[in-house]
């Protein structure tokens, strides 16, 4: 007699439980189809277009597989790590002159320093076209050379305060050099200031 007074109340329940098994075996389906199904079209249709991607991406998480277009949200997430590729900033800049590149020579005992100077010459804005080391002579102190009369004058100016080295115009040995400002590293090279 205790049998079918159990067997009444677990029917509701069983087939409750078998209604949310359909649920999800629909939403399964749904989710299986979009992912390899759904996510061919927008890659082939539009390569990566940042107007679908914003609308879509913040609905996905709220319903992920109530309605058919929460499934094709998740294939357009796919399509904003290429948007991340703006996350390389250019390099930092200080008001004054046009940054013209610079070439960087070491005329110093300390090995590599020619490539240690051009790392924090970049750091700081300006472009290195190469580094080497400079051997037809002694250059006293580190020097910032540029070209008198030209554009050089004032990007070099500028370069020497941030690297706290002497400024000078291009002298016999270096004159007939490619354009540019050349930066000559001695020993006594201290490079940016680092107080910010």
């Amino acid at each position: 007699m205790t049998s079918p007074e159990s067997a009444s109340p677990s029917r509701p329940a069983k087939a409750a439980g078998f209604a949310l098994l359909g649920v999800a075996a629909v939403a399964l389906i749904i989710g299986v189809v979009s992912l390899f199904g759904g996510g061919d079209e927008p890659p082939t249709a539009g390569g990566t277009t940042t107007t679908p991607p914003p609308q879509t991406t913040s609905e996905s998480p709220s319903t992920p597989a109530s309605t058919p277009s929460a499934p094709a949200a998740t294939t357009t997430t796919t399509t904003n790590p290429p948007a991340a590729t703006t996350t390389n900033p250019p390099p930092v800049t200080q008001p004054g002159a046009a940054k013209v590149p610079v070439r960087v020579y070491n005329n110093s005992t300390i090995t590599g320093l020619a490539v240690r100077a051009a790392d924090e010459v970049r750091a700081n804005g300006w472009t290195v076209e190469g580094t080497g080391n400079y051997s037809q002579g002694t250059i006293p102190t580190t020097t910032v050379y540029f070209r008198p009369g030209t554009d050089e004058e004032a990007s070099a100016k500028e370069l020497a305060a941030v690297l706290r080295a002497r400024v000078e115009a291009r002298f016999d040995g270096i004159q007939s050099s490619a354009p540019g400002i050349i930066l000559i590293v001695t020993n006594d090279f201290q490079g940016a200031s680092k107080s910010k």
